[in-house]
């Protein structure tokens, strides 16, 4: 078969066996061969095995694009742990929420949805604390009713708080 150049596929064909692409590179021409696709390329998901497409897609976190919860609503005091990164805690009547200091690494997001008809206070324990857009740190932060807010980690003692927060 004939070298192809990506742009030149036609759009929505499965590949084949046997395609070759040519990939340029800062000047350089890459040939890229596939051979035995259904055989040599491990399932993802959910798979139509011939056709490579899928439903699914998780890794050893769970579901790509999915957020689940953290244990149950919180009806008490609660202060967030590293086993809540990537997750959300919901926040039921009379709960609260505490970010602490030197616990989550850069990188790690937290998400808080406030499932209550009054306003929840972020006790913010951590050494910075910023609403996203704002250049004050804050000692506590208001999460409105049925407001959801995500903590971005800068490092361990600097976070971002974005959403419905004030």
């Amino acid at each position: 078969m004939a070298d192809k150049k990506i742009s030149q596929l036609t759009s929505g064909a499965p590949a084949q066996a046997g395609d070759e692409y040519v990939v340029a590179r800062s000047g350089a021409n890459y040939k890229l061969t596939l051979t035995n696709i259904a055989a040599s390329m491990p399932p993802i998901g959910a798979t139509t095995p011939n056709t490579g497409a899928f439903t699914t897609l998780s890794d050893s976190s769970g579901g790509i694009r999915a957020i689940p919860q953290s244990g149950s609503a919180k009806t008490g005091s609660y202060t967030l742990a590293v086993g809540d990164v990537g997750q959300f805690i919901e926040v039921g009547s009379g709960g609260s929420i505490t970010v602490p200091d030197a616990t989550f690494a850069a990188g790690d997001v937290v998400s808080i949805f406030n499932n209550t008809s009054g306003t929840v206070t972020l006790t913010m324990s951590i050494t910075t604390a910023y609403i996203g857009g704002a250049d004050v740190d804050e000692a506590t932060i208001d999460l409105a009713t049925r407001g959801v807010a995500t903590i971005l980690f800068i490092s361990g003692t600097v976070c971002v708080v974005n959403g419905n927060v004030s």
